[in-house]
């Protein structure tokens, strides 16, 4: 069966930066997840309060199996949803994590507004994706972004 590495964390983390290197490094097949939730217009409802559009997780890892089995290469699929892929079809799950401080600016820089910054540096805090990648019971790697990552010692 065809595995996938997902890296997965609170927006404003370092995923996307992470997921490139990542594929780089190890000449690995790049997917955000966003292309596919667009692609299959899995946007159920805009909530206007986050301002955020609301996405099935189950139907959008049902479409990342999809393009798991199709794919001729690994794929490091790159979104903070991906933790829901059953880990049937994950090799391996890098969780993201950056320090509170260097997440505000981040946002701040991206312009989302206070609640959502709020939002999000709450999920940081409390270890959402993470926790959601531990429930899955994904084979976990936590990688802290506030400092350089060393890709010499990641085993694919």
């Amino acid at each position: 069966m065809k595995k996938a590495i997902i890296v997965t964390g609170t927006p404003g983390t370092g995923k996307t930066t992470f997921a490139k290197k990542l594929c780089r490094k190890f000449k690995l097949e790049y997917l955000d997840a966003n292309k596919i939730i667009n692609q299959k217009k899995l946007k159920e409802r805009y909530d206007s309060k986050a301002k955020t559009y609301v996405v099935d997780e189950k139907k959008l890892a049902l479409e990342l199996i999809k393009e798991i089995k199709k794919s001729k290469k690994t794929l490091v699929i790159d979104s903070h949803l991906s933790q829901f892929v059953s880990p049937r079809y994950v090799k391996i799950c890098f969780v993201t994590k950056t320090d509170i401080k260097i997440l505000n600016k981040r946002l701040k820089k991206r312009g989302y507004d206070l609640f959502k910054i709020k939002e999000n540096l709450q999920s940081e805090i409390f270890d959402i994706c993470l926790n959601e990648a531990l429930e899955n019971k994904h084979k976990i790697i936590v990688i802290e972004t506030s400092k350089r990552t060393d890709f010499s010692k990641i085993k694919i």
